[in-house]
């Protein structure tokens, strides 16, 4: 009789120290350039000592029409012929080691993964470090079950689509809605994952989905089908901003284009979007990739050529490397033989796609002879791993509401009643785009570290369609010393083709919470597991609810983590990603509305824009004590200085009221700001500080404030940090206007700083003469 899979899960991590293993690892051959291979390791494209593009050419030199083709699609076929193995180039790391693409598979000596909080979760910690540390473990990860045959090298991750609808169901899987912070974590989380020697990587990451997706099934409309119109200052001041960070800043080998077409064109095919944005604007050093047979939607489902033959040279000739489905295996040949594209295009796409291989060493032979050759079991769901896992945990978790009941105490509350659809879950915490964790902890479990606990679900599921259990959770709640609810959403309710009709609890949990706040004899706490918002004013207004906590989906430790924040073993730091909307607020806005600024009755999207009443705001987020903010150092001047070229060839005055940021001189210094942070309170915590800045008044295009930058910082109860804060003017206190050109408005800029407001004053600066 075989041992159970989690037995030998534990028998592997507890002799992982002596690097064996009940199941033997194999021992993954090289891809290509096999040492031991006397007809290909002498090939020129073997010789690690000659320049990646020579190795690569002479490569693309020596296949055939035929070969290069099956080369164009994820499932990409060997060429024996040439000592080059198959390769599956879909495999996923949204936060962890996922199973979701058919590249990567659990089983034997890799039986889980490290599974990190869902993505929405660990952007609410605001911490740049911990992104690109969990990127650095996920890779870790992916690199020994690589060298153990059961993973590949390319990962597309992360999606860094702005979560600009509450009803999307993928918005879990971003980081929010405000794109400097999702362009922070898109570097930072890629910088982790690729871990950069020169040239080489330990992965490839991908940015996703490139532009303006993030409607998925709504309404009768889906993501096949669905024409985002979008105006050009829209696409360069939100869609388009955590892209470029990804591709100028995080260096991401990969970007892949979206189902849905922009304005009229698919994403896939659009040249201006894909070789003139991505590679041309950002310098893309790395490969383009389709969304999965999204290729073949643009024909069989959007119409947009007549022949398919067409929409496969459409796409290559657009700037797409690689097709993730059949569709360019099965029609690049007839496109070529009808001259809608030459070999030369293919051989263009081969390059790119080449070139990420060999930075990682798939055609340097041996793999055990390479860097992160080593990695194998041992290096998967470590302890420090785990432990990471749940900080991350921890640090994301966002205390909404608080009127004193939290946190609880293990000699007043020794007695709690866990009642909720998510109480007592497990693989509902880790969200999509998971793989198979390394084991779990639920709320209910959790929870039974501090106290003992009386368990209701009172709801089978979180549809709650019947109310027939809510009775015993009543009973339990009034013999409890303090209760708490755990409530919320799962992947039935929000997901990828799943999106939501409305904001609400779903069925009957709204009546389950208030019946069983009524019915409790100590304090109430509702907690929430979800990716999108939840309407929850009915909670917020009720004093029977004494607390409310926004967990999201908090990967493998949530129940450790939300438990140690019930009780006060960590102090919550976590801030809002996203604009906590009123159910009436998605009865004004369809999804299909792209527009992020008001206008008419339409109420725009985002803290940037929408101006209405919100349940919580963005970068809402309580601790359990308070924190003071003071200016120890705060320019109140600075000076713009413009490129003195410029004017020596253009008829150009300063009389503009907005410069344009491609005529300032944007290398000159940054001012730089001091905050004090006080800690007023009785119990260490961290704080987020965020930095937002508005520009001044009468400019008709700007938001009403923007994010520029945050901080997260621990302090000792009593005592305080200073926090240093860097202001550029091109990069900070721009905006974009309605031709899409991003500009730099002079005059008197608001920056709001914590709870401070403090007034900077710009002023255009040419040769020492200001204007």
């Amino acid at each position: 009789m075989p041992l159970p899979s989690s037995l030998l899960f534990s028998l592997c991590l507890l002799i992982a120290a002596a690097a064996v293993c009940i199941s033997p690892v194999e021992s993954r051959p090289p891809f290509a350039c096999d040492p031991r291979n006397g007809l290909t390791r002498s090939l020129k494209f073997c010789r690690v000592n000659l320049p990646l593009h020579v190795r690569v050419r002479d490569l693309i030199g020596r296949l055939t029409l035929p070969e290069k083709i099956r080369l164009l699609v994820n499932n990409a076929i060997a060429v024996p012929r040439l000592g080059i193995q198959g390769y599956e180039w879909w495999s996923e790391a949204l936060h962890g080691v996922s199973n979701v693409g058919p590249g990567t598979k659990f089983g034997g000596a890799f039986p889980g993964a490290t599974s990190f909080p869902q993505v929405i979760t660990t952007a609410a910690s605001f911490n740049e470090s911990l992104w690109e540390q969990i990127g650095r473990v996920v890779s870790d990860e992916a690199r020994a079950m690589y060298n153990g045959g059961m993973a590949g090298l390319t990962y597309w991750s992360p999606n860094v689509n702005i979560f600009r609808d509450p009803r999307w169901g993928r918005g879990q899987e971003t980081p929010g809605e405000d794109p400097v912070l999702a362009g922070k974590y898109a570097a930072r989380y890629v910088h982790g994952l690729q871990s950069p020697t020169g040239t080489r990587l330990k992965v490839a990451a991908c940015c996703k989905h490139y532009t303006a997706y993030d409607i998925d099934n709504w309404n009768g409309v889906d993501r096949y089908h669905f024409n985002a119109r979008v105006n050009k200052q829209d696409l360069a001041d939100t869609y388009d901003v955590p892209f470029k960070a990804c591709v100028v800043e995080g260096k991401v080998a990969s970007v892949m284009c979206s189902y849905n077409q922009v304005n009229g064109k698919p994403t896939c095919a659009d040249p201006d979007l894909l070789k003139g944005t991505i590679r041309g604007q950002w310098g893309l050093a790395g490969y383009i990739v389709s969304d999965c047979d999204s290729v073949g939607v643009m024909y069989d489902t959007q119409h947009y050529t007549a022949t398919p033959e067409e929409s496969a040279a459409d796409a290559i000739k657009a700037g797409l490397d690689l097709d993730c489905g059949p569709f360019l295996a099965i029609h690049t040949d007839m496109a070529v033989r009808r001259g809608l594209i030459s070999e030369t295009d293919v051989d263009l796409a081969l390059a790119n796609t080449i070139t990420v291989q060999m930075r990682l060493g798939m055609f340097d032979g041996e793999p055990s002879a390479q860097p992160y050759g080593n990695l194998g079991p041992r290096d998967v769901c470590t302890s420090s791993h785990q432990q990471l896992a749940l900080e991350a945990a921890r640090q994301g978790i966002v205390l909404l509401k608080n009127s004193g009941s939290l946190p609880l105490s293990t000699t007043r509350h020794r007695t709690v009643a866990v009642i909720g659809p998510n109480s007592d879950v497990t693989v509902t915490m880790i969200g999509n785009y998971a793989g198979v964790a390394c084991g779990y902890t639920s709320p209910l479990q959790g929870i039974a570290r501090y106290a003992r606990t009386v368990h209701q679900a009172g709801c089978s599921d979180v549809a709650c369609g019947t109310n027939n259990q809510f009775g015993l959770a009543e009973a339990a709640a009034r013999n409890a010393d303090a209760t708490v609810l755990v409530m919320g959403l799962d992947q039935s309710i929000e997901a990828e083709f799943r999106d939501r009709a409305g904001l609400l609890l779903p069925g009957l949990q709204q009546e389950l919470v208030s019946r069983v706040a009524r019915a409790s004899r100590g304090p109430t706490v509702l907690v929430l597991m979800s990716g999108g918002p939840i309407d929850v004013t009915f909670a917020k207004n009720d004093p029977r609810i004494s607390a409310i906590i926004w967990a999201g989906y908090p990967g493998q430790a949530g129940g450790t983590a939300i438990a140690d924040v019930l009780f006060g073993t960590t102090n919550p730091g976590g801030k809002l990603p996203m604009t906590w909307y009123p159910q009436d607020y998605v009865a004004k806005v369809p999804m299909t509305n792209m527009g992020m600024r008001p206008s008419g009755g339409y109420p725009g999207r985002t803290y940037r824009f929408y101006k209405g009443p919100v349940v919580f705001p963005f970068g809402h987020g309580l601790s359990y004590t308070t924190f003071r903010h003071t200016l120890a150092l705060a320019p109140t001047d600075l000076s713009v200085p413009l490129d003195t070229n410029l004017f020596a060839t253009r008829n150009y005055t300063l009389s503009s009221n907005a410069v344009r940021v491609k005529h300032a001189k944007c290398d000159s210094p940054s001012s730089l700001f001091h905050v004090d942070v006080e800690n007023t309170g009785n119990m260490d915590g961290t704080h987020t500080l965020l930095v937002f800045s508005s520009p001044p008044a009468g400019q008709k295009w700007s938001p009403n404030k923007q994010l520029i930058g945050f901080r997260r910082v621990h302090v000792i109860a009593g005592s305080k940090q200073r926090v240093k804060i860097n202001v550029h003017p091109c990069k900070h206190l721009s905006v974009v206007d309605e031709f899409g050109i991003r500009r730099i408005p002079m005059g008197s800029h608001s920056l709001h700083i914590g709870d401070l407001k403090h007034s900077i004053s710009l002023q255009a600066n040419l040769e020492g003469i200001k204007a």
